[in-house]
């Protein structure tokens, strides 16, 4: 194992040259497009899980916000499938970089905001200043609730970034300390070992938990400007 704790993170590159983009892409090629009339067990199986995830994050949105409801499923899937790909042995997982989930976060979130300010200007306004505010409180509200605004995406890129490295790091650690210990103790290896399964099957979890956070917050964010 590499005693780099940070070399996983690394961007991969071929011949000196960048190939994160072809990590990247690579997600979109576990969902193909069925051709068949009948389609077989796991493309009905991602049909029916795609149905069931769409429903619950669009019941609360009206017309307007469920014309999100495309991007919002293609951004769970891809978070997902790059999560699950990254927990592969040597493999890079694209959402531990924080510039990559902030280029997913800014620009979601930037459009939730102008789509609040189009559609609900007066609504979207209020939100700087609570109603019933005293007077001597107003400059003080309204820089915190901006700072607040613009937080959001930050919050969201940061929450997503530490817990899939956390992750990584703690599964590392734990298999670096298995082989390790082979050679001192082999029961306290094998429980080791165990340990480290059941951080496995924990991170698998974590995986498809923190896609769909990151999408409902996504979601949540875009219902308040709707």
């Amino acid at each position: 194992m590499n005693e780099n704790l940070f070399a996983s993170f690394i961007t991969p590159t071929m011949m000196g040259l960048p190939i994160v983009t072809l990590v990247v892409m690579f997600p979109s090629m576990l969902f193909p497009t069925p051709a068949r009339l009948i389609n077989n067990r796991l493309i009905s199986f991602q049909h029916w899980l795609i149905r069931l995830t769409s429903k619950q994050m669009m019941t609360i949105h009206n017309y307007k916000g469920q014309t999100w409801s495309l991007m919002l499923m293609s951004l769970i899937m891809f978070i997902g499938a790059t999560n699950l790909l990254g927990l592969l042995p040597h493999s890079f997982t694209p959402t531990t970089q924080l510039s990559m989930n902030l280029g997913m976060a800014v620009p979601l979130w930037a459009g939730t905001v102008v789509t609040g300010f189009r559609n609900k200007t007066k609504a979207s306004l209020a939100h700087f200043l609570p109603q019933g505010t005293p007077t001597p409180l107003i400059p003080m509200l309204v820089i915190i609730e901006t700072i607040s605004l613009f937080i959001q995406p930050v919050a969201l890129a940061v929450r997503l970034t530490a817990n899939i490295t956390a992750g990584h790091l703690l599964m590392h650690l734990i298999g670096g300390a298995t082989l390790a210990l082979m050679n001192i103790s082999t029961l306290t290896a094998l429980l080791t070992f165990v340990v480290l399964v059941l951080l496995t099957i924990l991170e698998f979890a974590v995986a498809m938990i923190q896609a769909y956070v990151f999408t409902l917050l996504v979601s949540l964010y875009l219902h308040d400007n709707t």
